[in-house]
């Protein structure tokens, strides 16, 4: 069986689970929006359903398929040890938004000011 990270390594269930992400689709809609042939897209949510990323429920004739965020856990945990090398990055970056959102006479001395 392939880690965690052999099934997430491939691109398209990378873009299968992103478009599951946010709601449940079909095997059809999976096609239509990320343009790939049905077998490509049931050959991948096969693996990944066989992996417990995705759960199938059928509605009449449709197979559909909803994100299982479990698997995403042990990717978590494991990228926990490296948060702390970025965290400190988007905290600098979310204080010089907040600095360029002040109003401008506020970061600027008028010239009567100086």
């Amino acid at each position: 069986m392939e880690s965690v990270f052999e099934i997430i390594a491939e691109p398209n269930r990378r873009a299968i689970l992103g478009l599951l992400a946010s709601s449940q689709q079909s095997v059809g809609e999976i096609e239509r929006r990320l343009r790939m042939p049905q077998p490509t897209v049931s050959k991948h949510l096969r693996v990944l359903r066989e992996a417990g990323f995705v759960e199938v429920t059928v509605d009449a004739q449709r197979r559909l398929y909803r994100l299982n965020p479990a698997p995403l856990k042990e990717i978590d945990a494991w990228l926990a040890q490296f948060r702390r090398f970025w965290s400190a990055h988007i905290d600098a970056l979310e204080r010089y938004l907040d600095r360029m959102d002040q109003p401008k006479s506020a970061n600027k001395k008028t010239r009567r000011e100086k």
